[in-house]
């Protein structure tokens, strides 16, 4: 009898987003995936009801509800999903059709790429791995930029207050009072500290790109990630690749 609606095991793994296939077969040898209470064998096929479990907790299929945005944030939205403390918040800007939160911040003053989300397992990769991974920013600041400027902050700088150092980075000067940095760490208000310790004052701020997510939208628009996008970053931030197709779609504008 045919059997279309059956699937490997390390295939429904891979879909779900748990992990990749590698890695299924890497827990099933471990004995750490159940099926219907039963320790599989590599290769056994799954049906519509049967339960899958890793460690004892069960795996559901519930990829189509996960929500992946790239966001061109305006200046003087905040970065909160607290809409009840702040009126000018990220979320009520957007106005999305579904609960979603942003992924780590880009202070009020600053515009630029944020990436949104309702998946809290990718939101915890990310910010784990926040200090391994490149952000980019293109900044304006109050006077002509020296080559001594470029180098100390390309050096890094103790911030006493924070009491750290930041970690050396890429600072590449573009015009006389435009520099782009790429940094990854992501102190509070690194960037503004580092200039500020240096006699220089921020006049505008924009992150251009967060690993390998690039801002291509206009200012208050947001798109969903494409299928390439989101592998790429899953492959940036876990070493078990978390596998996910998605369309790509079209950009939308935000509506208040």
């Amino acid at each position: 009898m045919e059997e279309p609606q059956l699937k490997r095991i390390n295939k429904f793994l891979s879909e779900v987003g748990y992990c990749s296939r590698r890695e299924a077969d890497r827990l099933i040898e471990a004995d750490r995936v159940t099926i219907n209470g039963i320790v599989p064998e590599k290769g056994t096929k799954i049906g519509h009801d049967d339960v899958v479990a890793v460690d004892g907790e069960e795996i559901k299929n519930t990829k189509e509800s996960f929500v992946y945005l790239a966001f061109n944030k305006p200046v003087g939205i905040v970065c909160t999903t607290d809409t009840s403390v702040e009126k000018d918040n990220i979320i009520d800007f957007i106005n999305y059709k579904k609960r979603i939160f942003p992924i780590g911040r880009l202070d009020k003053p600053s515009e630029g790429l944020i990436l949104l989300t309702d998946d809290g397992d990718i939101v915890n990769k990310i910010l784990r791995a926040s200090n391994n991974h490149e952000k980019e920013y293109i900044v304006t600041v109050d006077k002509p930029i020296s080559q001594t400027f470029i180098e100390r902050m390309a050096g890094g700088i103790h911030l006493a207050d924070l009491n750290k150092t930041t970690k050396k980075c890429v600072v590449e000067k573009i015009s006389t009072y435009k520099f782009k940095i790429i940094l990854t760490q992501g102190l509070n208000r690194q960037i503004r500290r580092m200039c500020d310790y240096l006699n220089y004052e921020v006049q505008t701020l924009k992150r251009v790109r967060i690993m390998n997510v690039k801002l291509d939208m206009p200012i208050g628009e947001y798109r969903e990630l494409t299928q390439e996008e989101f592998k790429e970053l899953n492959d940036l931030i876990s070493t078990s690749t978390k596998e996910f197709i998605r369309s790509k779609s079209n950009t939308r504008r935000s509506k208040k």
